[in-house]
């Protein structure tokens, strides 16, 4: 039939590899559909309306410090995370109670060997490092020239990378805690747990990691953070709690600022350090 691919698959047998299980999914492909537009649309407006306020109160970007110029940056992430999460939750709100692996943040037993969330993010973690590194080499090999984009964003990070304890704090509480909650919610937490209703787990971990890679609309970068999703994906496949993926996700963003910021502070220039004039 022609809509059989729509079809729910089976639920696994429970004596199956973690990675290989599906989620017991309670709604269909219109939610899906629904909570993904919902999510992209939110994320545009909240980012208008931002924009609209900072000019009717006269903000001026040139005129601001480099503390308050941090200040309005972790604002900006704070309002699009508690609006895009608000919209999923509340689309999906009718579907409660969800079956005890969906949206799951569960501090307890971090070192199991199971599906222990702090283990296995430390050992995602470590995959997803290797695997980017290789990526990166290979990329390297291929085009002759490591890519840009990323020693770019860097670049103009710069400004706010150590200038101060409360711009760092600012810029780790952004990429460390807000964005990985934001991200892996919406793209592992909703996104890869509702295609199991239809597609096996492994595949959904890569469609949700194109997904991913692609919503960040960096080019240069897809292949990496293809790479990086698909770490994220298995890790939270493995142990059903979104912490997992968090965790990565969070040492992987704020990672390279704190570093930076101890090397600043060591005496280091970051820009001869990163290749830009």
């Amino acid at each position: 039939p022609p809509l059989h691919f729509l079809m729910p698959y089976p639920t696994e047998d429970s004596n199956e590899w973690p990675v290989l299980r599906r989620w017991d999914v309670p709604w269909e492909w219109q939610t899906v559909v629904l909570s993904m537009v919902g999510c992209g649309v939110s994320f545009a407006l909240t980012g208008l309306v931002e924009q609209s306020i900072l000019q009717y109160v006269g903000f001026s970007a040139a005129g601001a410090t480099i503390d308050e110029k941090a200040e309005i940056l972790f604002l900006g992430q704070l309002s699009v995370t508690a609006v895009v999460l608000g919209v999923i939750f509340s689309i999906t709100n009718t579907f409660r109670p969800f079956p005890e692996d969906v949206f799951r943040y569960d501090v307890k037993e971090p070192f199991k060997l199971q599906n222990g969330w702090l283990l296995w993010a430390g050992i995602g973690l470590f995959g997803a490092v290797i695997s980017i590194a290789l990526v990166g080499a290979a990329m390297t090999y291929l085009n002759g020239a490591p890519p840009e984009r990323e020693k770019d964003s860097l670049v103009l990070l710069l400004p706010l990378i150590g200038s101060s304890t409360l711009s760092t704090a600012y810029l780790v509480g952004i990429t460390g805690v807000l964005a990985p909650i934001l991200e892996e919610t919406v793209f592992r937490g909703f996104l890869m747990v509702s295609l199991t209703k239809w597609f096996p787990t492994p595949v959904c971990v890569i469609l949700s990691a194109a997904v991913f890679a692609f919503a960040h609309l960096t080019p240069d970068q897809f292949p990496q953070l293809f790479v990086l999703g698909v770490a994220l994906g298995f890790t939270y496949a493995q142990t059903r709690n979104l912490l997992a993926p968090i965790t990565i996700h969070a040492f992987w963003n704020s990672g390279v600022i704190l570093l930076l910021t101890f090397l600043q502070l060591q005496g280091y220039d970051i820009k001869e350090l990163l290749g830009a004039s």
